[in-house]
């Protein structure tokens, strides 16, 4: 009798096998590769947390080293001496805390920056300083309006600020300034064009001259000027000797300036010119110098800037004086760096107050130049 088992059998129904709906390739362009981690660029300049803390650690650190070493081991002195030390050492030490998170590149960009930075702070601090000293010590004379308006004629260099002025030097510095303008322009730009424009045989002989007389010390101008106007000629020492001697020292300035100007000036002007049948010199009148007329500007005022500084060829082919003179063609005729030279080495205080006042109205003049300067370049490079 065969044996039936109580345990009923179960049946399970096979599951259907799922289908998966195709894969659609993606519309659009196709990814990228994925980029590696040492090929990506790394970013230059901007400030970030390890650029930041690294700098001020390091400036902070290298002020207690220095300090400790310099004040209390060593027992030096002298705060120039503190200073170099200090920026040495916050060198070595930016470096080396650069270095422990960083490669050598980001070391040797960094510490490029501070050796610069630093630079341009020196520069600054001395131009900073300069104005400083030379507009507080001038201050008590700058306050009074006489001083702008009226000459030292009977005035004794004791006599008090409120008495006298050095509106004969300020006088003195226009007209020797505007006659060396007047002559050192059209031949200085006559120069540059002769340069860029006609070249030949003697262009490099022009331009060696140009560049030696860049470097001619400004006492060898007024001597030139002497020999040759006074001694030479029988001029007499006047204002136009000055200017002239003045114009020997712009006359190099400009035109190297100038001719700067004028190669920047793009050939395909030039070309186009030339292609509507304008003759050489036609397409410079009309078409290069007025494309160049704001450097132009730029080289006059830097020869004037040079020029109206200086005291040497004042001193040798015009002289000091008290009194207002506006015919420069007879007797002496002063300048504000002339009337600051005489006034410091005379002794009186308060002679040498007034020559810083007279420093200051010439600081303030050759700054308000290259502010000019500034504005002419921003404009020319606006246009373009």
């Amino acid at each position: 009798m065969t044996a039936v088992s109580d345990t009923p059998t179960t049946t399970t129904a096979e599951q259907p096998p799922v289908v998966e709906p195709p894969v659609e390739p993606p519309v659009g362009p196709p990814d990228k590769p994925p980029v590696i981690a040492e090929d990506r660029p790394r970013e230059l300049g901007g400030w970030d947390t390890d650029m930041t803390m690294s700098l001020w650690g390091s400036l902070v650190g290298s002020l207690a080293l220095v300090w400790v070493l310099y004040e209390k081991v060593l027992a030096f002195s002298g705060s120039l001496g503190f200073v170099v030390c200090w920026y040495v050492a916050f060198l070595l030490m930016y470096a080396g805390v650069t270095k422990l998170g960083n490669p050598w590149v980001v070391v040797k960009d960094r510490l490029s920056g501070a050796v610069v930075t630093g630079a341009a702070l020196v520069v600054a601090l001395a131009l900073l300083s300069t104005l400083i000293y030379t507009f507080w010590q001038g201050f008590p004379a700058l306050v009074h309006p006489n001083f702008y308006v009226e000459d030292m004629a009977g005035v004794r260099p004791t006599a008090p600020l409120s008495e006298g002025g050095v509106w004969m030097a300020i006088v003195g510095s226009f007209i020797e300034v505007f006659i060396a303008a007047l002559f050192a322009l059209p031949l200085g730009i006559g120069t540059a064009v002769f340069l860029t424009e006609v070249g030949g045989r003697g262009s490099m002989f022009v331009r060696t001259v140009v560049e030696a007389m860049t470097a001619l010390p400004d006492i060898l101008a007024g001597l030139f000027i002497y020999v040759t106007l006074i001694v030479g000629l029988g001029f007499p020492k006047s204002g136009f000797a000055a200017g002239m001697a003045l114009f020997v020292m712009m006359l190099p300035i400009i035109a190297r300036s100038a001719e700067v100007q004028l190669r920047i000036v793009p050939g395909g002007l030039r070309e186009a010119g030339l292609a509507l049948g304008a003759s050489q010199w036609r397409m410079v009148r009309k078409v290069v110098l007025p494309t160049a007329k704001a450097g132009l500007a730029t080289a006059l005022i830097l020869g004037v800037a040079r020029a109206v500084g200086e005291t040497a060829p004042v001193l040798i082919t015009s002289g000091a004086s008290t009194f207002t003179n506006y015919n420069p063609f007879r007797d002496p005729m002063n300048s504000l760096p002339l009337f600051t030279f005489s006034a410091v080495r005379s002794g009186e205080t308060l002679f040498i107050t007034r020559g810083f006042g007279a420093a200051s109205i010439l600081l303030a003049l050759v700054l308000l130049l290259f502010v000019v300067i500034r504005f002419l370049a921003r404009d020319r490079g606006t246009r373009r």
